[in-house]
């Protein structure tokens, strides 16, 4: 842990700029020169939530990891007035060959439950992956079933510090990039690629400045009724 305090904590990374960014781009750096892109190193506790997250609203998705946590999280050690209300991350051995039927009272269907027994299953080889660098833990996650370039996407930063890493088959990302952009209140993937191609190193980084600051795209119609899979 104290070797890699330094990369969990983004010492090595600074804030960047581009000389003929757009406007939009160049004011939602600046605002945000302050954040600094860490490398936790831990790919495994980075892609529960994740996986559970595939699909469905994010309201939906922290309650069904709180929910997760409670069932299967131990208390970290430590005094008890600081780790009284804490809990860890469910540990592998918790999940491996738990049967799907029993994630379902909690929300999460069988589709997400593969990829997390799956991760579960291979946790012993996640920081090994993790340590050969970028392109092999994305080539290794991909073998995994349940596992797409949106998980893959998502974690990349957050696990490897990688500042070009974009999460492809987003729900809101395209639109957000779109209108910020080029006032295209809808777009897909390769429209979100090609806008965000003149920052191509670090389009990860971009992307998250722009749906900090920019926020995101203008919503047509009702809000959609979330029913959580419990009160099928």
């Amino acid at each position: 842990m104290l070797a890699r305090i330094d990369a969990l904590t983004g010492r090595s990374d600074s804030a960047i700029a581009f000389a003929d960014a757009h406007p939009v781009v160049e004011r939602s750096l600046r605002l945000r020169r302050h954040v600094r892109i860490g490398a936790s190193g831990g790919a495994y506790h980075q892609l529960l939530p994740t996986i559970i997250g595939q699909r469905i609203t994010g309201g939906e998705a922290f309650r069904q990891w709180v929910g997760l946590c409670r069932a299967l999280g131990e208390r970290p050690p430590g005094p008890d007035d600081v780790t009284a209300d804490l809990l860890l991350p469910p540990a592998p051995e918790a999940l491996h060959r738990r049967p799907s039927w029993w994630f379902h009272p909690l929300g999460i269907e069988q589709q997400r439950v593969r990829p997390l027994l799956e991760v579960a299953r291979h946790a012993d080889k996640l920081w090994r992956w993790t340590d050969a660098g970028t392109s092999e833990l994305a080539s290794k996650l991909g073998l995994l079933s349940g596992i797409g370039s949106w998980t893959i996407g998502s974690i990349l930063g957050p696990v490897c510090g990688d500042p070009d890493a974009v999460p492809v088959g987003d729900f809101h990302f395209p639109n957000a990039v779109a209108w910020a952009l080029a006032e295209e209140p809808r777009a897909d993937d390769d429209r979100m690629l090609e806008l965000l191609a003149p920052y191509a190193g670090q389009r990860g980084r971009v992307l998250a400045a722009l749906v900090a600051i920019a926020g995101g795209a203008p919503k047509f119609g009702p809000r959609q009724r979330v029913l959580p899979m419990s009160r099928w």
